[in-house]
């Protein structure tokens, strides 16, 4: 069989990684994405072949419509030629619309139903759905797609992505010393489900005054995000945009701060202290909280105490209950096998 998989994220890229190994085995895979540095740069340091169609849409709603309609009509053509029996994606628009049109059977993964822009795009248009089993149907079946559709899986995706080899040629950013390594990851600013926020300034103001004896290390996402990062913090932490594998950024950190999503439950699942400032709230994330794997804080002094709480204590218990809940969930993998198979 022919099977066509679009990767959009960088998230998307290392959830799919061994989904494509295993397909590989019995059928001829075609892993399509398109323009966007942090998708890029993982794919290098994930040795990962993907052919790139079109380009990431920015932070403008013309924008995004307009990069949207230029990968269809591409996709199309590539596509028309590749002749693929079936389509899986992770709520690709572009996937949904040129799967559709083609009438190429269409699965998809989902653990963001907050995506309501992306959801109502591509449910209506989809013949299979996996998701978590902490999220609901109805927070899906409200967007289009048959509640009979809809297949849970026991997991939740973070607990796929940290399985992997943590392959990184890059040296760490942190110094090679005695201090405390302090990794912050600011929120996501150009996708359609987000709101720019302003919770994250005054929280890492409050971290480099602190804790400015600490390696600190924030990860920004976009160019201009970083220019003002810098220009606000340069000089007491190190700001960089994401070239790294995250799993080999963690492994090495004291503490993690993130804004829910998902670098927030790898670093969780990992055993690696965790603070999220919950910057889009989601279900993962109050999953996490509720298991007391994160520490939601949007108070600035009180992240502090935190911070300082985790560095005064072991965090044994903290490790084991990570590793006690990792290792009770599901590979998904086989239950995408077995929706092929039906």
């Amino acid at each position: 069989m022919k099977i066509w998989i679009d990767i959009l994220t960088p998230k998307q890229l290392l959830f799919s990684e061994p989904m494509i190994r295993e397909l590989k085995k019995k059928h001829n895979v075609l892993c399509t994405s398109r323009s966007y540095d942090e998708v890029s740069k993982l794919a290098k340091i994930r040795n990962f072949d993907l052919v790139c169609v079109g380009k990431h849409g920015g932070n403008e709603k013309f924008g995004k419509l307009e990069a949207s309609i230029n990968r269809i009509k591409k996709l199309s053509l590539l596509i028309d030629k590749f002749s693929p029996e079936l389509a899986i994606s992770f709520c690709s628009p572009e996937a949904a619309r040129v799967s559709f049109g083609m009438g190429i059977k269409h699965i998809a993964f989902c653990d963001s139903p907050h995506a309501s822009a992306v959801m109502k795009l591509t449910l209506p248009l989809i013949q299979k759905l996996l998701i978590p089993w902490i999220i609901p149907k109805k927070e899906f079946s409200k967007y289009g797609i048959d509640i009979k559709n809809i297949i849970p899986y026991r997991a939740i995706d973070a607990s796929v992505t940290i399985k992997r080899s943590a392959n990184q040629k890059n040296s760490l950013p942190f110094k090679n010393n005695h201090k405390k390594n302090i990794l912050i990851r600011v929120e996501e600013e150009q996708a359609s489900y987000t709101q720019k926020s302003k919770i994250i300034i005054p929280i890492i103001k409050e971290i480099v005054n602190e804790f400015d004896g600490e390696n600190i290390v924030i990860l920004g996402r976009y160019v201009e995000q970083i220019k003002n990062l810098r220009k606000l913090f340069g000089k007491k932490a190190k700001i960089l945009k994401m070239s790294f594998d995250g799993k080999y950024l963690l492994n090495n950190t004291d503490v993690f701060l993130g804004s829910g999503g998902t670098m927030t439950a790898e670093s969780a699942l990992l055993g690696v202290p965790t603070i999220s400032y919950n910057a889009v709230p989601n279900i993962v994330e109050k999953y996490l909280v509720k298991n007391n794997l994160v520490k939601r804080e949007t108070n600035p002094k009180k992240i502090n105490s935190i911070i300082r709480e985790f560095f005064e204590s072991s965090n044994d218990n903290y490790r084991k209950r990570a590793r006690k809940i990792s290792n009770s969930m599901e590979d998904p993998i086989k239950k995408l096998i077995q929706v092929i198979r039906e």
